[in-house]
């Protein structure tokens, strides 16, 4: 008796729970072969775009899991699981996440900006939040500059994609803008013709675009001329310093003064 009974709950399972477990292997099967040809197509789209290589496997991995996860939920609820409570506790967990990784999320939409719309690349020089650097490294969270003291400086990507970039690299040329004062006893044209002498005597300072060499103010104690030359990104401290020291030297030889602080002390007899 007991047998029978057992034989027929067991038929009676099989009878309602058999179609509906069929139905789940067959979605878990086209469901999975779906997600691997959307992952596969999304791959190609993304080589074709020239997505940086660590945040194509990163948006991959998540999409993957973000699929896999509502197969998941779609199967147990083919085989009669009640997912109203699953989905909810997802939810819930998904919330709780997002606000205790508040800052950390600001940072990761901003790595995926920064490696989409690609405002900068590894190798430019840049200034940013303050700091100036070579871009080293575009990580999800963060960005690695070398400072111009050779450190290491990392500035997050929220940060770093929501305030001003400049790219001293882009363009592939670069302005110096160079200020020296000369007495007013001296020769303007003179000066200036010093100034374009050591300009061109420059092997790294590119004739064009042309120097440009004026007099910019008529200060206190010095006549004062702005000496703009133009160079490449990568040689711009080079064109910087090297200008300067050979414009002092230039200047001395030239005997052209240039002028510093003075002092006078009166004494007043009592």
């Amino acid at each position: 008796m007991d047998t029978q009974k057992w034989i027929d709950e067991g038929y009676n399972l099989i009878i309602n729970f058999g179609p509906k477990l069929l139905a789940a292997i067959a979605i878990w099967v086209i469901g999975g072969w779906i997600i691997k040809m959307l992952l596969k197509g999304v791959n190609k789209a993304m080589q074709k775009g020239n997505y940086d290589e660590s945040l194509k496997k990163f948006l991959l991995n998540l999409m993957s899991w973000a699929l896999k996860i509502i197969l998941i939920v779609v199967v147990l609820g083919t085989v009669g699981v009640e997912t109203t409570s699953f989905a909810a506790i997802l939810a819930a967990a998904g919330l709780a996440i997002g606000l205790a990784l508040q800052g950390s999320l600001g940072n990761f939409a901003g790595g995926v900006l920064l490696m989409i719309f690609k405002p900068i690349k590894i190798g430019d020089l840049i200034e940013a939040q303050g700091e100036v650097g070579m871009v080293k490294e575009i990580e999800i969270f963060t960005t690695k500059l070398t400072g111009l003291s050779n450190r290491e400086i990392i500035i997050p990507n929220g940060a770093l994609s929501n305030g001003n970039i400049i790219n001293y690299t882009t363009e592939g040329t670069r302005r110096v803008d160079l200020v020296f004062g000369i007495g007013y006893d001296s020769d303007i044209k003179k000066a200036k013709a010093v100034f374009y002498q050591v300009l061109a005597s420059n092997a790294k300072v590119l004739k064009d675009p042309a120097p440009t060499v004026a007099v910019s103010e008529l200060a206190d104690s010095s006549i004062n001329f702005v000496v703009r030359p133009w160079c490449t990104a990568e040689n711009y401290w080079d064109v910087y310093f090297g200008v300067t020291e050979d414009v002092k030297e230039a200047l001395d030889a030239a005997g052209i003064e240039i002028p510093y602080p003075h002092q006078v002390e009166i004494q007043k007899k009592g």
